[in-house]
């Protein structure tokens, strides 16, 4: 979902996409379509001015050992094979910078506390692994490459992600909040998650870490009461914690009932405006 999005946008404002995947090009509105094999996951050297790598096994379901494993190598051990391709391309292709996906997981679980990029590491297996995918990251610094990392909350879009699930579950009158409801949900709406990845790649001052999120973060229960508002449903379940810790194997504790108030500070102090600064506004685009 945020490849395509920032694909059209890239290409709406005069760049040349060329889209690689770990499976299959897929709908990738791109000019170019090149392929990494599922096996050897080999990155084509190409002349490039940025590279944004937003692969990654997805985060849901259950956190089997298994797929805790797959997702620890999809971004970890991915993202070290493709700095070491990196290191054996010739310096005039190499790209200006890397934008390496990461997450607000890498805080942990963190209450009410507000959460700046400068901000320390938390606990648990979304902040180790956000910190260990940053780590390997990193190492391109030594060709010279400029990184950005990017610390993304819950992205608001139509064709991916949790949206669709959540609007579903609303419609059919299954909404509600997950435990108490207390902890603080960061969200973006798709088309500022796109145009902020473009903007960090236009923006050569931008390096480390950078929120991708808007400033208006909401709890749960807040979240869930606008977005029963918007569809006009009622939103009377609700998930216990325990429910939640029994069926989701540790998914629950980080990524439904842990608390990230993450705020944008590196965009907010660098004058990017938001499209959609309000989760009122954003519902209703989407919606």
């Amino acid at each position: 979902m945020i490849g395509q999005g920032l694909s059209a946008l890239a290409l709406g404002s005069g760049h040349e996409v060329i889209g690689y995947s770990r499976r299959s090009a897929g709908q990738m509105p791109v000019a170019t379509k090149s392929l990494i094999s599922s096996a050897s996951h080999v990155l084509p050297e190409t002349k490039l001015d940025a590279l944004v790598h937003l692969a990654g096994e997805s985060l849901l379901g259950l956190w089997t050992t298994a797929k805790r494993d797959r997702i620890w190598r999809s971004r970890v051990d991915l993202t070290r094979q493709m700095v070491a391709q990196l290191k054996s391309w010739a310096p005039s292709n190499r790209p200006q910078v890397l934008l390496c996906a990461s997450g607000i997981g890498y805080y942990g679980d963190r209450g009410d506390e507000v959460l700046e990029e400068n901000s320390s590491r938390g606990k648990g297996f979304l902040a180790d692994l956000c910190g260990e995918w940053e780590s390997a990251a990193r190492e391109v610094t030594n060709l010279g490459i400029r990184v950005v990392h990017l610390r993304t909350g819950v992205v608001l879009g139509d064709h991916g992600g949790a949206f669709p699930l959540m609007k579903t579950a609303f419609n059919f009158g299954a909404g509600g909040c997950f435990g108490n409801g207390r902890q603080w949900m960061s969200w973006i709406h798709e088309q500022d998650q796109a145009a902020l990845i473009l903007w960090a790649i236009e923006n050569q001052s931008i390096v480390g870490p950078m929120n991708l999120c808007s400033a208006e973060a909401v709890t749960n229960a807040e979240f869930t009461r606008r977005l029963a508002a918007k569809l006009h449903r009622p939103a009377f379940m609700h998930v216990p914690a325990f429910a939640l810790r029994l069926l989701t194997r540790g998914l629950a504790d980080e990524m439904l009932l842990g608390s990230q108030r993450a705020f944008p500070r590196i965009a907010t102090d660098m004058g990017y405006h938001f499209a959609h600064p309000k989760l009122d506004d954003a519902l209703t685009a989407l919606l």
